[in-house]
């Protein structure tokens, strides 16, 4: 039987943009967004992946006052995050999100998870959207078995890394909808600028920005830059 479930990694502690999951966007924090986002379509559970450091205990109130679970476990061994969270809520396909992609696509999750079993792969990604409107899916599986066979710091921090690799894991890579494929437009927050230009997306789509779909985002991004640009420019 599957039990599917989005996992959202996130910590306060950013290198880049420390706090920048709870920065206002809309009126609420980016982790309210992506949650909401996230949920909208899929019909999928949200569950919070996040530290034991003192400073993410405001997350687990933000999630607390948006009713979604939270596991927390090692800063930077990202990957035990994961296994963690599936393993509490009996889990066998995971959805994975990061909380500093406030515009991810509507229809990303439960397309990934779709693929993922439809084809009996271990690991699904998309290619050709948006920077930070995907998502990835793979097998509970695949997380732990990533999880016992490997150490690199660069595996355990970014998650999926090892399934990539594709081996003895099967990985299918697809291309995004043709009318989404827009990887020149830049739609996650890693810098204060991002923050700024994802406030400039939000006040040209108006009131419904904050679950509108990804074509209202690619819409307003190419009104505010004057024209679409070719595949590959550069974006935001």
């Amino acid at each position: 039987m599957i039990r599917a479930g989005v996992v959202l990694q996130a910590r306060m502690g950013s290198a880049r943009f420390p706090g920048k999951v709870l920065a206002t966007l809309g009126g609420r924090p980016i982790l309210a967004q992506c949650v909401a986002r996230l949920g909208a379509t899929s019909g999928l559970p949200v569950v919070l992946a996040t530290t034991h450091q003192r400073e993410d205990d405001a997350l687990c109130e933000a999630a607390a006052a948006l009713a979604i679970p939270v596991v927390r476990g090692p800063v930077n061994d990202v990957l035990a995050r994961y296994v963690q969270a599936a393993a509490a809520f009996g889990l066998t396909h995971v959805v994975r999100a990061t909380a500093d992609n406030p515009a991810v696509d509507l229809e990303a999750p439960r397309r990934a998870l779709d693929l993922l079993c439809r084809t009996g792969a271990h690991y699904v990604s998309e290619h050709g959207l948006p920077v930070g409107a995907a998502v990835e899916a793979c097998t509970t599986d695949a997380l732990r078995l990533a999880h016992e066979s490997t150490a690199d710091p660069y595996d355990r921090e970014h998650v999926t890394p090892f399934l990539r690799r594709g081996r003895p894991t099967v990985w299918i890579e697809t291309l995004a909808p043709a009318r989404l494929r827009r990887p020149d437009i830049r739609l996650t927050v890693d810098w204060p600028d991002d923050l700024a230009a994802m406030r400039d997306l939000h006040r040209a789509i108006g009131d419904g920005a904050p679950l509108a779909p990804l074509a209202a985002f690619i819409e307003a991004a190419d009104r505010l830059r004057g024209r679409p640009l070719a595949s590959g420019a550069c974006g935001l």
